[in-house]
């Protein structure tokens, strides 16, 4: 099963919408991802991710922040996603067998619950492009402005 780790600053709001989007799109395509999230800092999963992802039927209950530490097997993944520019400059190095990715998204924090759905959007976009790449055996985008499936921002 390959495992994903999905960085951010906090881990409460990108890293924890895409964590719960991949899940969502590897459970669609029938493909078996092992997927957490994290940050580079630990606070707390912001009530506007759990809103607009249980608009579209996905649940946060049950997720905390966490960091890196926190993780099971920290340093055993194949793919390391980051979704902020700040998780990407402070992200440790992984072993030869890690794929980094950067996928930076805009923070929707403090923003309207129309920002917070654009990016959530926009993340089910390029999870859906990752994971697609994924089950049909083709090179994953190697970063956002590869996904053609995702719109500019």
């Amino acid at each position: 099963m390959l495992r994903v780790l999905i960085l951010c600053t906090h881990n409460s709001a990108r890293s924890q919408m895409a964590e719960a989007l991949t899940r969502e799109a590897a459970r669609r395509a029938g493909l078996a991802l092992d997927v957490h999230s994290a940050g580079t800092e630990a606070t707390r999963v912001k009530d506007e991710a759990k809103t607009v992802l249980s608009e579209i039927g996905l649940s946060l209950d049950g997720h905390s922040s966490k960091t890196l530490w926190d993780v099971p097997n920290a340093q055993n993944f194949e793919y390391v996603i980051t979704v902020c520019d700040s998780a990407a400059e402070a992200c440790p190095v992984y072993p030869g067998q890690t794929q980094r990715l950067h996928y930076p998204f805009t923070d929707p924090s403090g923003g309207s619950l129309e920002r917070w759905r654009a990016v959530r959007d926009q993340l089910a976009a390029q999870v859906d492009a990752f994971v697609q790449a994924l089950r049909q055996g083709q090179p994953v985008p190697a970063s956002y402005a590869d996904s053609p499936a995702v719109p500019v921002a």
